[in-house]
């Protein structure tokens, strides 16, 4: 099987739409640095945020640092990480510095309009508008460069998850930024990071509307049936092996709507109250035929 082949047909699926929503990730990503993380010296770690760094120290032109910075990691990039994965990252590395020059006018208007009394109203904007903005970039498998180079050599070299590079990467940035602009920078820019990567698994995955129940049971009969006539639900049956005992038995798969999870469990337990059960959020479900007869669960009491 030709896997470059068939992640090359889905890359270039739709490959007009997701053109036209990076640009529109990169603009906010750009809007938001010039209204919110620039005129308020928030560090949420990256490139950009070294460049405001430099700025207030030194005086730097912090467009000009970012785009040198940009070329320089692409440079590094293709050094350490080779042309493949380099060339995945040259689009966003180019459009992100593009896109905050663009922004700056904007941005400077904007900024005079986004002036609360209280940092936490601001933390709560740029949280949202960075995690949305960085949401749509990494669900259109692009990224923007930058600390995302460093943190992909970090794990080439250091063999480390790209979860704890990303930390590392950011937390050692927005530290230096306390340094220099005070510890409450460092705690708002741990919120924006928090906040905003909650939203960007919220966009990238999807929010949970469904759960994923894995039933054993001594019934099995009897609950497959009411999960399919009285229910009106789908159930799959999965063969099983004990491990500690060896024992072969069936398991009980079930997707059900979160609005029916509570009534769902306790109808079950009503059947077996020695049932076992493993459930997980379910984010989305494809393919198939079965359809629900019934709009929920509350139809039936």
């Amino acid at each position: 099987m030709d896997i470059p082949k068939i992640l090359k047909k889905v890359l270039d699926k739709n490959r007009i739409p997701r053109l036209v929503l990076m640009i529109l990730g990169t603009f906010l990503l750009g809007l938001n640095y010039n209204v919110f993380l620039k005129p308020n010296d928030l560090i949420v770690g990256g490139t950009t945020s070294l460049a405001i760094i430099f700025n207030d120290l030194f005086g730097w032109n912090d467009q000009v640092f970012i785009y040198v910075t940009a070329i320089l990691l692409i440079i590094i990039s293709f050094i350490f990480l080779g042309k493949d994965k380099t060339m995945k990252s040259i689009f966003g590395s180019i459009l992100y510095p593009i896109m905050i020059t663009l922004t700056a006018p904007l941005g400077e208007m904007l900024a005079t309009k986004f002036v609360f009394e209280d940092m936490i109203t601001t933390v709560a904007f740029t949280s949202i508008l960075y995690g949305v903005a960085y949401g749509i970039v990494y669900k259109l498998e692009y990224t923007t460069g930058g600390s995302d180079i460093i943190m992909q050599i970090v794990c080439k070299y250091l063999h480390m998850p790209e979860g704890q590079a990303s930390i590392l990467t950011n937390i050692f940035i927005i530290i230096f930024g306390g340094i220099v602009f005070g510890i409450p920078k460092v705690v708002y820019g741990i919120i924006i990071l928090y906040v905003s990567s909650v939203i960007v698994d919220k966009i990238v995955i999807g929010i949970s509307e469904s759960k994923m129940f894995i039933i054993n049971t001594s019934k099995i009969d009897e609950i497959e049936n009411v999960i399919i006539n009285e229910l009106k639900l789908g159930v799959t049956r999965i063969k099983a092996e004990g491990g500690y005992t060896s024992k072969k038995q069936d398991l009980l798969l079930c997707i059900v709507p979160n609005r029916d999870y509570y009534m769902f469990k306790e109808i079950i337990l009503e059947l077996d109250e020695n049932a076992f059960f493993i459930i997980n959020d379910c984010y989305d479900i494809e393919g198939g035929t079965t359809k629900r007869k019934e709009k929920g669960l509350n139809n039936l009491y």
